[in-house]
């Protein structure tokens, strides 16, 4: 067997080294963290680049979440993902990747699912408001903004409607809704894995599995209804590519298309963020060429915004008021400035290692769209001056894109590397420090 050329390091190597990096990268930015901490710089926080404060802490998570993360990595290493049924391995993946979210959240004991939910500035207690008449809440929505809690007001009423539907069929214990929120937010895992095959392969998914699961970002997955959006914003994503099959045509090509809008626009009823997510549906269509599926998912993402406009929320107005909120209660506050390098610091740790593979190998993937969109929506919230604490959760359904071309090739059409599982278990091993020092608002 001949060595591997200079110029081409073997895999292994290659993974170290973009550990290393990732690693030199966020001390660095940590450090730049701390010297705003003692500057004295405009953050709204002490505990930058998060949200929130330090402490020490131990609990059921400190033991059951490395046991988790030790599955999973044994299993892939073992070759088991390899060989088991594509639907297998779409439910390990589920089952693995929420255990690993509620695994971090139980380091706080069973106030690991519930303390978002009680917190007064969460959604949980604008349920109240919507009383009997949810109509009358929609069609009150921006003018009572000010009255809300600080989650409803930068957000449209999807989450608050969620919450009182979940209340009126009976889901009202807290345990039970932050075990259903977190459930409904890992289906983002089989979805992304879906997508993922519909674009670069079958091989190319199930390398990526152990990434997916084991995310760094997983900490805040548990219980943030942000999880819910990355869920509608993946399924959205997997229809576009459902649509955009060469042999699917016809009414059934237009049914898929269809179906990616409506996700998207009920997603936009969640979070005025979720739309940057069609625009990784629309590069889809143009890498296919099938523009004319733009007009069906535009058409389709219409209909839940315009119908809410009938009931009496406007989209557009709720997005006016929630940037004029922004621009009162928080921009005097926090440093655009400081705020623009530490939210890059928040994506390098929220990601982990597999961030600095992915960018490394932009070009060389056909899972690029995922990229375009979940990238374009980072920059523009940065540029803009909307990234100033909190993006650890606000980001949650960009992050699973940001780091699918962690199993690229090398080069363009060259083979796919093994599984990074170096990356994976430091990225891992980060989320369990973090959780177990870092004691968050939500």
């Amino acid at each position: 067997m001949s060595e591997p050329s200079t110029d081409q390091p073997p895999a292994a190597h290659r993974e170290r080294r973009d550990a290393l990096r990732w690693g030199v990268l966020a001390l660095l930015g940590l450090a730049l963290a701390a010297l705003a901490v003692q500057l004295d710089a405009r953050l709204g926080t002490a505990s930058a680049p998060f949200l929130g404060r330090y402490k020490i802490r131990v609990g059921p998570g400190s033991v059951l979440a490395p046991l988790v993360a030790a599955a999973v990595l044994w299993s892939a290493s073992r070759g088991a993902i390899q060989r088991r049924s594509w639907r297998k391995i779409q439910l390990f993946g589920y089952i693995a990747g929420l255990t690993w979210a509620i695994a971090l959240a139980l380091v706080d004991g069973w106030s690991g699912l519930t303390k978002a939910l009680g917190s007064p500035e969460e959604y949980l207690g604008d349920v109240r408001r919507v009383g009997d008449d949810p109509l009358a809440y929609l069609r009150h929505f921006t003018a009572d903004a000010p009255a809300h809690s600080v989650a409803s007001r930068g957000h449209p009423p999807g989450p608050v409607v969620f919450l009182w539907l979940a209340d009126r069929i009976g889901v009202d214990n807290h345990v039970v809704l932050g075990f259903l929120i977190t459930a409904l937010s890992a289906l983002t895992i089989p979805l992304v894995l879906s997508a993922v095959r519909d674009s670069v392969g079958e091989a190319a998914a199930r390398r990526y599995l152990p990434v997916l699961v084991l995310a760094p970002y997983a900490i805040w997955v548990a219980v943030s209804l942000d999880g819910l959006v990355a869920t509608l914003g993946a399924a959205a994503i997997v229809a576009g590519l459902r649509a955009s099959r060469t042999r699917v045509r016809g009414w059934a090509a237009s049914g898929w298309a269809l179906t990616a809008g409506l996700l998207t626009g009920v997603a936009a009823l969640f979070s005025y963020s979720a739309p940057w997510l069609g625009l990784s549906i629309v590069c889809v269509y143009f890498a296919r060429r099938r523009a004319f599926l733009n007009v069906v998912t535009g058409l389709g993402a219409l209909v839940p915004v315009l119908g809410a406009q009938l009931l009496g929320f406007g989209w557009a107005d709720g997005l006016v008021a929630a940037e004029t909120d922004y621009a009162s209660r928080v921009a005097p506050y926090r440093s655009v400035l400081w705020w623009s390098a530490i939210s890059v610091v928040v994506l390098l740790l929220a990601t982990g290692p597999a961030i600095v593979a992915s960018a490394r190998k932009l070009r060389n993937t056909a899972a690029w769209p995922f990229l375009v969109g979940a990238g374009a929506a980072v920059v523009f919230s940065i540029a803009a001056g909307l990234a100033r604490g909190g993006v650890e959760h606000a980001w949650l359904p960009f992050f699973p894109w940001l780091t699918v071309a962690a199993v690229a090739p090398q080069m363009p059409a060259g083979e796919l590397p093994p599984a990074p599982l170096l990356l994976t278990a430091v990225g891992a091993a980060s989320a369990i420090v973090i959780e177990a020092l870092l004691i968050t608002p939500w």
